[in-house]
């Protein structure tokens, strides 16, 4: 049994120690808004946060997580509320497909809780791990920043 905390409610899995953390959380824990990418680290779209960074869930083993806190994109916000950043992207229509929003998504809120004032030369190196096929890149750092200014509690957006 390996116990963690999963979107702030305590989560405990009886599942092989290295099991893919990805493959538990969407085949054994139903939550489906991480995504299996690549499988080796080069896409982002299966990131999560793991005490608060980003990090790959593709590669990790679940034995990684134990007693940790982990965060899915599904923990960042709900329907009625959602996360800043969750807004900012349909504002800014920051995706096309949406099959990597999830990773970019997850990389922008670790980000933004490392620094909240980034520029947009920060916004792009934290987003550099992840891959967007659909050219929305320009539209998801405008949302990041959008974010960001929300965040920090200022108005007027554009």
């Amino acid at each position: 049994m390996i116990a963690f905390t999963l979107n702030g409610a305590a989560a405990t899995v009886d599942l092989p120690a290295d099991t893919p953390l990805l493959a538990v959380i969407r085949d054994h824990l139903g939550l489906f808004g991480s995504r299996f990418g690549c499988g080796a680290e080069q896409c982002g779209t299966c990131m999560m946060l793991i005490d608060g960074r980003a990090e790959y869930s593709c590669t990790r083993t679940l034995d990684s997580v134990k007693g940790r806190d982990v965060v899915t994109v599904e923990g960042l916000g709900h329907p009625g509320t959602p996360h800043p950043l969750q807004q900012a992207f349909l504002t800014e229509q920051a995706g096309q497909c949406g099959y990597c929003l999830s990773g970019m998504l997850i990389s922008a809120a670790s980000l933004l809780r490392a620094n909240p004032r980034p520029d947009e030369a920060a916004v792009r190196k934290a987003l550099n791990g992840n891959l967007c096929r659909c050219g929305a890149h320009n539209r998801i750092i405008r949302a990041v920043l959008r974010a960001a200014a929300q965040l920090r509690g200022e108005k007027d957006v554009a």
